[in-house]
Formats: C-alpha cells, sequence, structure tokens
C-alpha cells in the first residue's frame, strides 16, 4: 500500500537526542510609521521573493518582541492571565485586561516616531496576540492615521499577529473614512497573501461607494465578488480540505478527494489547515506529512511551528517532540508564540515535567525565553501537587547556563506562590537551590523571608534559615532580626519574639531595639496582655538598659488602665521621667476621676513628679474632672488628703464654692 508511513503515525516515538542549534534567515526593513498602506505594502513585499511559500516562511521571522510576549505568564502582573497559560490557583484563567488594548491605543495617539513608540510600548509590558491587535484596531476605527501607523507597525514588527480578520477591519477603516486609494491597494495585498474580502467590509463599501456616487469602485467591488473572493479565499480553502480529512479515515479515497479540490498549496495554506484540525491532532499530523511526501509544498518554519503547536498536549507528546527535533535538523527555530502556547497547555494540564523539557529545549534556540518565563515554571513547579526539587533545580541550571543571573524578584515571586499553596516551609530548599544557581540573596530580601517564615507560624524553619544565613558568613543585621520578631508578632506567638528580640540585643546590640519593643507592646496589647507587656518593658530597662519610645510609654499606659492595670501603669510613670519623657496625664485624669478612689488619685499625684506634689494645675484638672463625673464625694475626700496648701489655695475653693453655689458645670482648667 502506497504511504506505509500514515501507519508510523500512530506509534510512539522516543524523543531524538538531537541537541544543536539552527540558524534562522532574518532582514531588516526600513520602517515608517507614517507610510500609508499600500506604500509600507509596497516597501516589505520590494524586499521579499514573490512565492507564496517564500514570502510566508521569511515574513514570518521577523523579529518580535520575546520579552513582550513572554510577559503572557508573568504572575508579576496579577490581574491578567492569557487564556492559554493557566493560573497558579484552581480557578480558571482568565482574558487580557481591557486595560491593555487602550494603553497601546493611547501611545499611539499620543507618539508617532517609532523609536518613542516602541519605548513606550516597551515599558507598558502589554504582550501582541492576535485578539489585541483586532481591539486596538477596533479602538482606533474612528482616526484612520493612528489606525494606519498601528497597523504598519504591527506589519513590520509582529507581523505573526496579522490574519485575514485584521486585514479585512484594516481595509474598512481605510474605506469608510474615503481612502479609496488605499483600500484598493490593501485588497491587491490581500489577494497576493490568499485573503478575501470579508462580507461585512463588502456590504459597509457597497453602501459607502453608493451615497457618494461612487460608480467605478461599487463596479469593480461587484467585480472581486463576481471572481469568487470569498470562495478562494485562504480560510474558505482550508475550511473546504478540513470538511475532506475530517469527513473519514484516512485512506486513499480522501487523497483523491484532495487533489480534485485542485487547490494550490502554500505554507500559508497548510499552516491554516492544520490550525483547524487541532482537535484531531493526528488527522492534522497525517495530512501535514502527507502534503511534503505528496510534493505538494516544502515545509518550512511556519508550518512546522504550527504542527508543533497543535501535538503539544499528553496524547501526542512523542509526535510533538519528533516534530520538534526534526524541525530543528532542517535548521528552522520554534517561534516564541508556539513555546508560548504549548508551554501555557502543559502548565493547565499538570504536565509540569513536559514544561521543564519545552524550556530546556526554548532556551538551546537562537530566541530564547525571556526571565518571565523561567519565573513562571518556578512558580509552576511549587504550586504543583508535588513539589519536584529536581525539576526546579533544573530550570534553575538551564537559566543559569545560558548567561542568565537569578535575581530577588524571582525570588519574591516563587515565594509567593508557595504562600499561596501553604508551602512556605519548603523556602530554605527553594533559597539553597538558587543559591547553588550563583543567586545571592539581597539583605531586603534575607529580612523578607525571615518575616514571611515567622509570620506563616514556621519556627523550626525560621530558625533554620537564620542559622543558615549565620554558618554561610551572612550579615544577619538588626534589620533582620527585627523582621523575624515583627513576623512571630504577626502569628502571635510572643514568646518566641521576646527570645528573638533578646538574641538580636546580645548579638546585634540595640539600635533596632526600640522599635522592637514597641512591636511587642502593641501585639501584647492587642492581646489584652497589657500587664506582661509592662513587665517585658521592665525587664528591657533593667537587663538591657534600653529606653522605650515615648509613643511605646504611651500607648501601653493607655491599655493598662483600659485593663485595670493601675498600678503598672503608675510605674511607668516612673521609667518616663528617669528617660526624661513628660509625664502623661490625661489617661490617668481620666480613668481616676471615672472609677478611681481617692487613695488612687494621691497615688498618681505624687507617682507623677519628683516634688512632694505636682503643680496646681494638674491638681485643678483632676478635682474639675471628679465634679464632671459627678462624683462629689470622691472629690472631697480627695480634698482632705492633700496638703494644707492645696486645701486653701484660692483656685480650689474657688472651684469648691462654684459646686456648692449649684453651677452646673466646672471651670474648664488646663494643666
Amino acid at each position: 500500500m502506497r504511504h506505509q508511513w500514515r501507519f508510523l503515525l500512530f506509534r510512539n516515538y522516543p524523543r531524538s537526542s538531537l541537541q544543536f542549534t539552527g540558524s534562522s534567515y532574518y532582514f531588516q526593513v526600513p520602517f515608517n510609521p507614517n507610510l500609508t498602506l499600500h506604500e509600507s505594502l509596497h516597501t516589505l513585499s520590494s524586499l521579499l521573493p514573490t512565492s507564496s511559500h517564500t514570502f510566508y516562511s521569511r515574513f514570518s521571522r521577523l523579529p518580535i518582541c520575546y520579552s513582550r510576549l513572554i510577559n503572557l505568564i508573568d504572575p508579576k502582573n496579577p490581574n491578567f492571565r492569557n487564556p492559554m497559560i493557566c493560573s497558579y490557583s484552581s480557578e480558571p484563567a482568565m482574558e487580557q485586561k481591557e486595560s491593555d488594548f487602550t494603553v497601546v491605543s493611547d501611545i499611539f495617539y499620543k507618539f508617532s516616531d517609532v523609536n518613542d513608540i516602541s519605548k513606550q510600548l516597551e515599558l507598558s509590558g502589554v504582550v501582541f496576540t492576535h485578539e489585541m491587535v483586532l481591539k486596538v484596531l477596533k479602538n482606533l476605527e474612528s482616526s484612520p492615521d493612528e489606525a494606519r501607523r498601528f497597523f504598519n507597525w504591527v506589519l513590520e514588527k509582529e507581523s505573526e499577529r496579522l490574519s485575514s480578520k485584521t486585514y479585512n477591519l484594516m481595509l474598512r477603516i481605510v474605506g469608510v473614512h474615503g481612502l479609496v486609494q488605499e483600500f484598493w491597494g490593501l485588497v491587491d495585498v490581500m489577494k497576493k497573501k490568499g485573503y478575501g474580502v470579508a462580507s461585512h467590509v463588502r456590504n459597509k463599501m457597497t453602501e459607502k461607494f453608493e451615497k457618494e456616487g461612487l460608480e467605478s469602485d461599487l463596479e469593480k467591488l461587484k467585480g472581486i465578488f463576481a471572481t469568487g473572493s470569498i470562495d478562494n479565499s485562504i480560510e474558505k480553502v482550508a475550511s473546504r480540505i478540513c470538511k475532506v480529512v475530517r469527513s473519514d479515515i484516512w485512506g486513499d479515497d480522501v487523497e483523491r478527494q484532495l487533489r480534485d479540490l485542485n487547490v494550490t498549496f502554500s505554507n500559508d495554506l497548510v499552516k491554516f489547515v492544520v490550525d483547524k484540525l487541532g482537535d484531531e491532532p493526528k488527522k492534522a499530523l497525517i495530512f501535514f506529512r502527507w502534503a511534503e511526501e505528496s510534493g505538494f509544498v516544502k515545509h518550512d518554519e511556519s508550518s512546522y511551528n504550527a504542527m508543533a503547536s497543535v501535538l503539544g498536549r499528553e496524547d501526542c507528546i512523542d509526535r510533538f517532540w519528533k516534530v520538534l527535533d526534526e524541525m530543528r535538523s532542517k535548521g528552522y527555530e520554534m517561534e516564541m508564540e508556539t513555546c508560548v502556547k504549548v508551554l501555557g497547555r502543559f502548565s493547565e494540564r499538570n504536565m509540569v515535567k513536559e514544561a521543564v523539557d519545552l524550556y530546556e529545549f526554548a532556551m538551546a534556540c537562537k530566541n530564547k525565553p525571556s526571565v518571565n518565563c523561567c519565573t513562571f515554571l518556578l512558580r509552576k513547579i511549587v504550586v504543583s501537587k508535588q513539589l519536584d526539587m529536581r525539576l526546579f533545580s533544573k530550570v534553575v541550571r538551564v537559566f543559569r547556563e545560558n548567561g542568565n543571573v537569578l535575581t530577588d524578584a524571582m525570588l519574591n515571586s516563587v515565594l509567593k506562590a508557595l504562600i499561596s499553596v501553604g508551602r512556605m516551609g519548603e523556602c530554605n530548599k527553594i533559597l539553597k537551590a538558587m543559591e547553588e544557581g550563583g543567586f545571592i540573596a539581597s539583605s531586603n530580601m534575607k529580612s523578607k523571608i525571615a518575616f514571611r517564615l515567622s509570620s506563616a507560624g514556621k519556627k523550626d524553619e525560621a530558625n533554620e534559615f537564620m542559622d543558615h544565613m549565620e554558618a554561610s558568613g551572612s550579615d544577619v543585621g538588626d534589620k533582620m532580626w527585627v523582621s523575624l520578631i515583627k513576623g512571630h508578632c504577626v502569628a502571635g506567638d510572643l514568646d518566641k519574639a521576646a527570645d528573638c528580640f533578646q538574641k538580636m540585643v546580645e548579638k546585634e546590640g540595640t539600635s533596632h531595639a526600640g522599635y522592637a519593643i514597641d512591636l511587642l507592646v502593641n501585639t501584647y496589647c492587642s492581646k489584652n496582655r497589657a500587664i506582661d507587656a509592662c513587665k517585658f518593658v521592665h525587664n528591657c530597662v533593667r537587663e538591657y538598659d534600653l529606653k522605650p519610645w515615648h509613643t511605646t510609654y504611651e500607648e501601653l499606659i493607655k491599655n493598662l488602665l483600659v485593663q485595670r492595670g493601675f498600678k503598672d501603669a503608675l510605674s511607668l510613670l516612673c521609667l518616663m521621667k528617669d528617660h526624661g519623657f513628660p509625664p502623661f496625664v490625661d489617661p490617668f485624669i481620666k480613668y481616676v476621676s471615672k472609677s478611681g478612689t481617692s487613695d488612687d488619685a494621691i497615688a498618681f499625684l505624687k507617682g507623677m513628679t519628683s516634688k512632694r506634689f505636682p503643680s496646681m494645675s494638674v491638681v485643678l484638672c483632676l478635682f474639675a474632672a471628679f465634679f464632671q463625673a459627678r462624683r462629689h464625694s470622691e472629690a472631697q475626700d480627695l480634698l482632705s488628703k492633700c496638703p494644707r496648701y492645696v486645701r486653701n489655695h484660692a483656685d480650689v475653693l474657688n472651684l469648691l464654692y462654684s459646686k456648692k453655689s449649684g453651677g452646673d458645670s466646672a471651670p474648664a482648667v488646663t494643666a
């Protein structure tokens, strides 16, 4: 039987060991974003061979902005996920951000110089996809100059994103705005590419030409459809081929029907057919092999990439690798869009090992994936059902061997992924694997790790991390210790936080002790343990001669009084005096006047000053507060216990007289 290779397609193939990198042919086209579409396309076409096969083969290999394309899978932007790329959780992937289309539109509104445009697009980090191009053009429909500038830019920089739909949308824009010459010039270019004029464009332009009395253009448009523009478009031809291929099991009858179509094959057509047969990858591969074996076409880089993109799935993995290795052996490169699409599919289906192997393959190509691709894979590995450190180390090794450097941002992104699946305890393994790849964490990054481990309640892992830092000769420093203490406070482990505080003071000194004391005191107070916080402060002062902040004293005093710790609060007044801070009287006056006794009031007045008694202004404030609280008897008791000079003071007597005379309120007295 002829073509026995067809049966071989259904066998499993071991992956080839081919590892060399083929060279690719590139060319540069001078780009002027302000040229008309006809001029721009003519300039580009003049540099290319006229055959459809060669045109698409080379045109599809124009340099593209790989760094922006790879951002398709970057977790740095938490609000954006491509439909092809899996999320890091069980939730479905999200569509591209609507704001991205507006950002691109605004750039082409504001800038006309190609360098300015490229710079702004690079800064925006926007990814160009086929859908993106269509939506931006729709945004620019009312502005033909900007639409033309955008289309020309995509034509030169991201030509793979252009399709029959894109050309038809641009055709409609120039036609609706009366740019008739450009309209017909673009129609000619579309004919050469095998694209037909869409019916929505025909209807709109028929109405336009009739309204403006352009009879000759109207007849010309009718003539295009009379010659079968739609039926002979590359999409329609591809649809007819797919219909035949899907209709029956592949055999001589299917091959005969395909030949009877009298189709002129090109790589562009093969690419369309393979894409359309994506849900039946084995039939797509049979057609792909048959088209070349029958002499209809010689596959180029674009058709190989289309085939690889279709085969990149779990049930065709051996064939996928065979096509990739075959493509490389012929000197073709894997396009970055293919890498992104298949990598996303592997990730979505939890084919982590295959995704790592694909990354290794792509890193051996001339145009390598960006740093974001490595970060994406590392994140995917750590959130997988089983954390495979072998795969993690492999990605790190491949990344490093290609001259790249691991950064804090990459580790930070990986740690966020670990936290999202409750695996922060594996942080030390991740850190050591990256250090083996040459990574050196900054002091800020080390502090973040210390905080994240302790705040997650990973006491043992936090201790292991600190021990590792000290053993490796790293300068631990106050900042890392404070971060560790803060994390324990967040986790509510005050005993561990206090223990770390003690170690910090003993090893690093007292330069950051004030902040750490404040953290601990506030955490104690938030857990209604103000008395324990007071003991901690006294111990810090007594054992290490530390000086808490003024605000720390004030906050602790307020919480002690709320928690009925009046005597403990008074004890802090003595410490404040020793540290040169003014007494904090307001909460004491409020507490004593509302719920304290006359003895409490005397204890407060004596405790707030090193003298026998405080100033009369404080005494008057306290009496006024008692009267304000309608506790006259307690005020009288207090008066009887005050020194004689206080009892006989004119202001005190006036205040008492005003109350006995039936005054509704005490006079305002300010300390």
